[in-house]
């Protein structure tokens, strides 16, 4: 009988992790795959089964104490081993074994839905109505009919897996496979649910309601843990994300967390300066018109902007000037235009033209208005 520890290069006192790196580390250079040299293929079964001895606490134990470690196993000294287990230490993998569990988290929904400018500044409530899997009330999630259950599969014997020894060159390999009959449940249910059809959730229209929170915008996510479809049999509920979406507001324009308007000012009221009242989202506010307002001016009324969305405070409302200039006089009207032009000495002849990169220049400021904030 081989020293296994010598086969694998590994100490006597080596951990399992050691084990299965030096195992690993060797059947990549030896496998078959990769080295198709007959003694390489004699080396790869030495080494495997060093490795099936070394990896099992009591075939270890059992060598460790100078017994034989194969005997009682596979009809006693055969080279019968679990291909699933070696497969994991090959591949680094972590196979699930045994039967596996019915009840399964459910799936994660999505809806979409507008809100108003306005509620995405404020925050609002909002009632959603949600299709999704809910919890069957008949049968309570076992998926199995009244005074039935389920049962352990005769195929399996509750297992929910096959196994089958097969010959190969590496000696006798046991394989796995999931069971046909239960799907790898390890047990059946032979009297479903009418109601549910087994699956343990039926579909039901419900209306759950969220609050939107001050400061989203359009593409902003809300999840709702636990509120997503019922996972199958029982399982725990996935999560509902509302994705939302802001609709256009004829009034105000949104850039971050600021406001944008734009109001149109009288040209004598932007040349005199006045008082007037706008509307805001939070309602009337007083704005002062300076004298001399020139087109593009803007003025700033800070905190009647939008919420911060997970923070505090509010942008700011940003108040774009226009001058209207009037497009049909009366006499009367244009001879005390022509007056005022006379008293300031203004003339045709006095128009200028200035450059459009010029700082102060009608380009500049229709550039800031736009521009970002």
């Amino acid at each position: 009988m081989s020293d296994y520890y010598t086969v694998l290069g590994v100490a006597r006192d080596a951990s399992p992790d050691e084990i299965k790196r030096a195992y690993r580390k060797l059947a990549r250079e030896l496998h078959p795959d990769v080295n198709p040299d007959a003694s390489a293929q004699e080396r790869f079964k030495t080494v495997t089964l060093a490795y099936e001895v070394l990896s099992d606490p009591d075939k270890r134990q059992m060598f460790d104490s100078g017994g034989d470690p194969l005997r009682g196993f596979n009809g006693g000294g055969g080279q019968g081993f679990d291909f699933g287990d070696i497969m994991n230490a090959f591949f680094g993998g972590n196979q699930q074994r045994g039967p596996r569990t019915r009840a399964r988290r459910g799936q994660d929904a999505l809806i979409r839905i507008q809100i108003s400018l306005a509620d995405a500044v404020f925050g609002a409530k909002r009632d959603l109505v949600v299709d999704t899997a809910t919890l069957c009330g008949t049968c309570k999630g076992s998926g199995a009919a009244a005074g039935s259950e389920q049962v352990t599969c005769v195929m399996c014997r509750g297992r929910g897996e096959l196994q089958q020894m097969q010959r190969s060159f590496l000696g006798q390999v046991m394989t796995s496979r999931p069971c046909p009959q239960c799907h790898g449940f390890g047990t059946t249910i032979p009297h479903p649910c009418t109601e549910c059809a087994g699956d343990g959730r039926v579909r039901t229209r419900r209306i759950i309601t969220i609050a939107v929170p001050p400061g989203v915008d359009t593409g902003t996510r809300i999840q709702l843990a636990g509120e997503g479809e019922v996972g199958p049999n029982g399982g725990p509920s996935g999560d509902l994300f509302v994705e939302i979406a802001v609709q256009a507001d004829p009034t105000f324009e949104r850039r971050g967390d600021d406001l944008h308007c734009e109001v149109s000012v009288p040209m004598t009221a932007a040349a005199l300066g006045t008082r007037t009242t706008i509307t805001s989202l939070d309602g009337p506010i007083e704005i002062e018109i300076k004298p001399g307002t020139q087109p593009g001016d803007e003025l700033t009324v800070r905190g009647k902007g939008a919420a911060r969305l997970r923070s505090s405070g509010r942008g700011d409302l940003y108040v774009h000037l226009t001058v209207s200039t009037p497009t049909k006089l009366d006499a009367q009207q244009t001879d005390l235009l022509r007056r005022l032009a006379d008293l300031r000495k203004e003339t045709t002849q006095q128009v200028t033209q200035t450059p459009g990169g010029q700082s102060g220049g009608i380009f500049s400021k229709v550039k800031g208005a736009f521009g970002p904030k």
